[in-house]
This record gives C-alpha cells, structure tokens and sequence, in this order.
C-alpha cells in the first residue's frame, strides 16, 4: 500500500510566500557567485542598540525567566507599553485590559481572524499590502475583499467604493500607515473617516503601525488611537523589530479595544505560551531608550533614502519621496513587468528589489526598494543600475 501525503485546502490555495520566493532568488544568485546588493526584504541590518543587549543578557541569567512565561504577558512589560502609548501619542492604556503581548506582530496579524471571522465572512484587505493579512483570512475560512491602494488616492482606501453587498458581510478590516510597501502616511480625517465607517457597519478595524517610528524631517506619524473613537472600534498593532533593530528577538504588541483583545488573546492561549519573558525585560529597556538613539537610527535611513531617492530620480525613475519607513516604491521603466524588471535588475546589475505584484495586483507596475544596506552600498547600487538604464 503505497503511502500519500494530502495538503488542506488552506494551504493548497495559498499563493507562494512572497519572501520565500525572494529568498530562493537571493541563494541562487549567491551560488553564481553574484555581488548582492539586497534591497529586497525589510530586515534592518543595523544592530540592536548595546543597552537592550546588556539588559538582555542580565535577564537570561534569571531561573524565573526559564520556565514558562504568561499567555498575555508580564504585567511590566506591559506597563512599559502603556508608558510608551502614553509619552509618545498621549493615547491613555489600561496595561491589563488593553494590552497584549505578540510574539512579533506578525504573530497577532496572522491569529486576530481566527477569533472574530466564520467561514464565508469578509475580511477588508488594503492591496498592495503585507502579505499575511489575506494568507490569515483565508486560514480562518474568510473571503478577502481587496481595497485598492492607488497613487491617485494617495495610497489610501476607497471606503466609499466598498459594496453594501460586501460590507453585510464584513467583519474585519485591516489597515496600515505608514504603509508597507507604498511609504505612505495617514493623516488625521482619514482615520476619523475609518473610525465612523468601522462604526456604522460594525467592522473591527486592525491597524498596523509597525512603522510608525521609521519617520523623516520630524514628521511624527500619528496613531490610529489618538483619534476619539478609535478604541472603541479596534485594535492597533505595533513592533519592536522596525523601530529597534529587533527582527530576531520576535515581540510586539496589541493594543485598544479590551473585547478584541480578549479575543485574540484566547487563541494565542490556546496556540502558542507567550513571549521569552528575558526577551520581554529587554523589551522594557527598549521602550525606554533615549531619543538620541533613536534619531541616530532614523538619521542613518535619512541619509540612505536620500542616497537612493535623488539617484533613481536622476535616472529617470518615477517615485515619490518617503516621510517614513525604510521603502521606496518606484515605477518599474515602461516595457517592464514587476517580477521581469526584478529580474533583469538582479541578473544584469546583482541589484534585488521586490516586485510591487507580490504585494497584490494593485502592486503591478512597481519596485519596492529597501533601505537596508549602507549609503556607500546605495550608491553602488544607484551606479550599476544607471548602466542599464
């Protein structure tokens, strides 16, 4: 009797995973004995700031910290955030009821429509957007309705575009500024204008704000629950992995509404044992690090952006200039694809961007660039592309 192994259905219709495939071309380039210059993947090369290693390395020394951690966090941590929501947005948090600790926030994005969504709910999906938020739709039996992000719109949601017939249906909505992969920021009347359509359809609204300390020229992006009313119809999501150079140490966190949280938190009760808590320590001090460490961060992306940004301009390039994150989002030249100018670049210059249609179809037509290599490497980069232009 011969032996078969069959995929779910979930995972037969899910699309190739973006990054994987970015990985595969990345090790065969290697293999060729290329000289990458990766723009491709958000994973900032600068290190994780000395005072967070330190602190780190004391709380790993502790035996409480070996066994298992809570479900939803130490209370410390999250008190820190709590701190933090409060000197930095002025936005006031219960650290019992309103604040969850994620294993990453990618962790908390993939779980939240396991709790509110039933099979042939809709799910509202920016597009193009971070690819896991129609992948966690879809595992929890969701239906995806795109929202179009389009330059003309400034890289923000049609709500008013959004079908009755779709919204009967919705329960969910997901949201992100500044946005991955466009750069773009949200101002003020437009999440007044989520908050009061979240409210009238009864949608909980999930914003992800993992960039929001990634910003340029001082300009301060806002939160989603700095506005009234946001906290009474949804949760926002935040990172240590942008704003600290913490990719590997996998924490984040949720925040706001104290019911959506209580439904996320019980299907990370049942699936996963919570964070690392010397991990969530050294957390603690990052939260606290002083600002100049801070604006030295920002600064180096500061000088890469510009770096990247005048020399693709002067190439010819069509792009606007980012106030936050660490991404630009470039025409591809006309006669190009996405994924075939991501080819031709990698094959003719060993230079790696991300193809604007892996971010969703509204991406076609698109580069991401990352800005996660040195202003020395940036200007190579700008150099070998100009040859073949």
């Amino acid at each position: 009797m011969k032996f078969s192994v069959s995929l779910a259905d979930r995972v037969k219709n899910l699309p190739p995973y973006l990054f994987a495939a970015i990985d595969m071309m990345k090790q065969e380039a290697v293999k060729k004995g290329v000289d990458l210059i990766d723009l491709s993947i958000g994973d900032p090369d600068i290190p994780t700031p000395g005072h967070i290693v330190q602190r780190m390395k004391k709380a790993i020394e502790k035996p409480a910290h070996h066994r298992y951690p809570s479900y939803e966090g130490m209370l410390s941590f999250k008190q820190a955030v709590a701190d933090w929501y409060k000197k930095r947005f002025n936005v006031k948090l219960d650290p019992k009821t309103e604040v969850l600790t994620l294993i990453g926030s990618k962790e908390g994005i993939g779980h939240v429509p396991l709790a509110f969504i039933n099979p042939g709910d809709a799910v509202l999906v920016p597009s193009p957007g971070y690819p896991v938020y129609p992948v966690a739709t879809l595992f929890a039996g969701g239906i995806s309705h795109i929202m179009p992000l389009l330059e003309k719109n400034s890289y923000l949601p049609d709500l008013d575009a959004v079908p009755r017939s779709v919204l009967k249906k919705s329960k969910l909505m997901f949201v992100n500024y500044p946005n991955n992969p466009t750069s773009a920021v949200a101002g003020r009347d437009f999440y007044k204008d989520v908050i009061d359509f979240a409210a009238k359809n009864n949608i909980i609204v999930c914003h992800d704000a993992a960039y929001s300390e990634i910003y340029y020229d001082n300009r301060k992006p806002l939160s989603f629950l700095q506005i009234p009313g946001a906290k009474d119809v949804g949760i926002e999501f935040h990172s240590l992995s942008k704003t600290y150079n913490m990719t590997g140490w996998r924490i984040g966190f949720a925040v706001g509404n104290a019911n959506v949280l209580l439904g996320l938190g019980k299907i990370k009760t049942n699936l996963d044992s919570g964070v690392f808590q010397a991990i969530q320590e050294a957390s603690i001090e990052a939260l606290n690090t002083k600002e100049p460490v801070l604006e030295n961060i920002r600064d180096i992306y500061q000088e890469r952006r510009d770096v990247l940004y005048n020399g693709l301009k002067a190439l010819g390039f069509e792009l606007k200039k980012p106030m936050a994150t660490f991404y630009l989002w470039t025409k591809v030249p006309k006669g190009f694809t996405s994924s075939g100018f991501v080819t031709h670049l990698l094959e003719n210059t060993g230079v790696l961007g991300t193809p604007g249609n892996g971010f969703g179809a509204p991406g076609e037509g698109y580069i991401r660039f990352a800005l996660t290599v040195s202003a020395k490497r940036m200007k190579e980069a700008v150099e070998r592309i100009g040859r073949i232009i």
